[in-house]
């Protein structure tokens, strides 16, 4: 079983689409050594031990997908929500690319979890660097620090960056809305902060940022799509779906229906266009079945696009023209890629600016939580 489990790793390996170097340190940490017995296959079916199924803990190892392996802060509760994972390996190849991380540099990383990402990292920096991860759950940390025995990597239980250490490069495990001024202190002058950002705390999409420090702010492009959960810090509380349950009114016409919208794989960047406004999607009762919709929300306001088209809601009625308007915008400017937006972020600012070089416009995002 053993040899099955590195041969599988080899093919993991050989599938990731990064650098030679990024390549040979996932080589040198197989992932099946840091993934728990237990894991959360998904959000409502029972936890799986490896011991009760092990082609199935074996699958979801080797899928190429995260892996959660902590739900609800260690704790119970009427659906698994995601408290620490494995992240995705593109993913974090992605990101280590995107930090630039090489040999003696010194690393941060935001969010231990497993220890598999700071085992890949001490390998990067080699022997003349140093990698130092914190992670807020103590059992979490030190079930980390076990795995990571002999990888050269100090792990910490802390919410914050060690105070007063700066280093290279950062990363972080875990989206923020407001990017922690500790986080961007803790960056040395021209250094990375790798982290997911979202621009609303309730949103879904967490796209991956590469920031670059100058002075007390940070500034860079998005590098890819993600999906992380959330810095526990900045938790959105509960939030109900926006209209359930509310009368809807007409609302007029989208320029496209929904599943055409979501299948224009511009969500989110229309997300970073609409500061403040909650986005997303779900699936709702449509023309005797079930349909996909793009939703809009904005304290009680509340918009539904359908996939005919039409437009529902109730409240604030500039939220679907405000979409609409996004939505033009992209088209207008030949639907342009996430890394043509980019964002900066002041350690003492109360928003963050995303920026479009392809539409021309910037967006201020409240940050306050």
């Amino acid at each position: 079983m053993t040899d099955d489990l590195e041969t599988l790793h080899a093919a993991l390996v050989d599938r990731l689409d990064t650098t030679d170097a990024i390549r040979a340190a996932f080589a040198a940490h197989p992932r099946h050594r840091f993934i728990p017995d237990l894991v959360w296959p998904d959000a409502l079916s029972p936890p799986l031990h490896r011991t009760s199924d092990p082609e199935r803990w074996t699958r979801l190892v080797y899928g190429g997908d995260a892996v959660t392996t902590q739900a609800n802060d260690g704790g119970a509760g009427p659906r698994n929500e995601p408290s620490s994972s494995s992240s995705a390996p593109q993913v974090m190849a992605d990101m280590i690319n995107a930090a630039g991380v090489g040999p003696g540099m010194r690393v941060l990383e935001i969010g231990t979890g497993t220890g598999w990402n700071a085992a890949i990292l001490a390998s990067l920096v080699g022997p003349t660097g140093h990698v130092t991860s914190v992670e807020i759950d103590p059992r979490i940390a030190a079930l980390a620090r076990e795995r990571l025995t002999g990888a050269g990597v100090t792990v910490r239980t802390a919410a914050d960056p060690p105070s007063g250490e700066v280093f290279d490069a950062v990363i972080a495990t875990c989206a923020v809305t407001r990017v922690p001024g500790p986080w961007l202190e803790a960056v040395a002058e021209g250094g990375r902060l790798v982290l997911p950002w979202s621009p609303h705390p309730a949103a879904h999409s967490t796209p991956i940022v590469a920031l670059t420090r100058s002075g007390k702010s940070a500034s860079g492009p998005f590098v890819r799509e993600a999906a992380f959960m959330r810095d526990r810090t900045q938790r959105p509380g509960g939030l109900r779906f926006p209209g359930l349950g509310e009368r809807p009114v007409p609302m007029g016409r989208f320029p496209v229906g929904s599943v055409e919208l979501i299948g224009s794989g511009m969500m989110t960047q229309l997300l970073l266009m609409t500061p403040g406004r909650r986005l997303g999607t779900g699936v709702r009762p449509f023309q005797g079945g079930h349909g996909r919709i793009v939703w809009m929300g904005d304290g009680e306001a509340w918009a539904y696009v359908w996939p005919d088209g039409t437009v529902t809601g109730d409240g604030e009625s500039s939220l679907a023209r405000d979409l609409a308007a996004a939505y033009r915008s992209l088209l207008d400017a030949g639907l342009p890629a996430l890394d043509t937006f980019s964002l900066e972020a002041a350690q003492d600012g109360d928003f963050c600016r995303v920026t479009s070089t392809e539409i021309g416009r910037h967006w201020d995002h409240p940050v306050e939580l």
